[in-house]
């Protein structure tokens, strides 16, 4: 069972399929699905009275043995629900972290889970003393549950200390790994998306390398980095970044925003779009609204609308007319790929210079060690000289004309 409270009957109707599709990722059937128009949920049990009966009526009914709360739920919510209703109740942020501490695979990734369960689970100590006293103690006696809820309270902070701690380490090894690719001046060019839009079949597609791929929200929660050789002969780096998701629970977003901030050091984006999803407009929406959080809406980016095999002409022609500017493809039929390097080409080489550049013939070895970097155009064999037209990066041109000089 799914439920949900909200005043925009549409707006809750495609935010309960986002959910059923995070409860089948979790291998959760969802048997049906409630919501209650009101302005806010009740304080007390989420729902209003007489729909708390009525949901309680249709889990008794189908048998149903998990209730998923479309929201995050207080304490006191899930308590009242739970008891209520005698079935154990999930809200959303609890479905996300479940999730995302299935699909950790890297030491960075399961501490960034563990921690964002942490700071969810550390507010929510507070009221859970009541329940902690019955352990023990008789009347007029403070029982075990005051003293204990400390300990529990102290054992989160101090382990959340930690994990920030060894966090920060990982982020400085990254950072230092960050700076040698500057100094290398290899593009990088980051896939970003709502989650399930195939950003990991784009990457597999598009440098035929062994990456994961799973029809399933949040299959990749970890960035996939792989190099890419252009027609031209450079090379680049391009990753598959975890997918952005409306509602993302603060602590996820707090615990994974080192990774999430790994986006804005890129050249380029490509913003990708699952172009058969009845609510891509909303999805495109905020997906720009996270790449506006981390600071990286102002990148040069290319729209790209992927599963153009799953949507019908007239589906196409329509996202065709609303968004002149982007491409279509099908990462997994490999349909429109030329059409996306060849717009990678041209984004990349805005910022490319074009240069003559006068070099002895014994020193001219020095620009090939240097031709994944750049794009030989010319060459002029002339009283021991070679003039070589290269197109590059400034950056890239300024190196070989100090190594082919020195």
């Amino acid at each position: 069972m799914v439920v949900a409270v909200g005043k925009d009957e549409e707006k809750i109707k495609e935010s309960l399929e986002e959910m059923k599709g995070l409860c089948k990722t979790l291998g959760v059937d969802v048997v049906e699905w409630l919501w209650q128009k009101r302005a806010k949920p009740d304080p007390a049990t989420y729902l209003g009275k007489g729909k708390l009966q009525k949901l309680k009526e249709i889990v008794e009914f189908c048998e149903a043995d998990l209730v998923v709360v479309d929201d995050e739920i207080t304490p006191v919510q899930s308590k009242n629900m739970r008891e209520y209703l005698e079935v154990e109740v999930l809200d959303r942020t609890q479905v996300i972290l479940e999730i995302f501490a299935r699909h950790a695979t890297s030491e960075e990734g399961k501490l960034q889970v563990e921690m964002a369960s942490l700071l969810y689970e550390l507010p929510r100590l507070v009221g859970k003393g009541e329940e902690l006293s019955r352990l023990g103690g008789g009347i007029g006696t403070r029982g075990p549950g005051e003293p204990l809820l400390e300990v529990l309270r102290r054992h989160i902070k101090n382990r959340i200390t930690q994990l920030r701690k060894r966090l920060k380490e990982i982020e400085k090894e990254r950072e230092v790994q960050r700076k040698q690719r500057l100094e290398k001046k290899i593009p990088h060019v980051s896939i970003v998306g709502y989650t399930n839009a195939g950003k990991s079949t784009l990457l597999k597609a598009l440098t035929e390398s062994d990456v994961y791929v799973a029809d399933k929200l949040f299959a990749t929660l970890e960035p996939v980095t792989r190099r890419l050789k252009l027609r031209s002969g450079r090379v680049i780096l391009v990753s598959d970044t975890v997918g952005f998701i409306r509602k993302l629970p603060h602590t996820i977003v707090s615990a994974f925003k080192a990774t999430l901030e790994e986006v804005k050091y890129s050249d380029v984006l490509i913003h990708l779009v699952d172009a058969s999803d009845p609510y891509v407009e909303e999805k495109m929406k905020a997906s720009e609204k996270v790449l506006e959080e981390i600071g990286a809406d102002r990148i040069p980016r290319i729209l790209v609308f992927n599963k153009i095999d799953l949507c019908t002409e007239n589906r196409i022609e329509t996202l065709k007319w609303k968004y002149p500017e982007a491409l279509f493809i099908s990462a997994e039929k490999r349909i429109g790929l030329d059409r996306l390097l060849e717009k990678l080409e041209e984004v990349l080489s805005q910022r490319d210079v074009q240069e003559t550049i006068k070099i002895p013939i014994e020193k001219i070895r020095l620009v090939y060690t240097m031709k994944d970097r750049l794009e030989i155009l010319n060459e002029e064999y002339r009283d021991g000289y070679v003039f070589v037209t290269v197109k590059a990066d400034k950056d890239t041109v300024e190196l070989l004309k100090g190594k082919v000089t020195s």
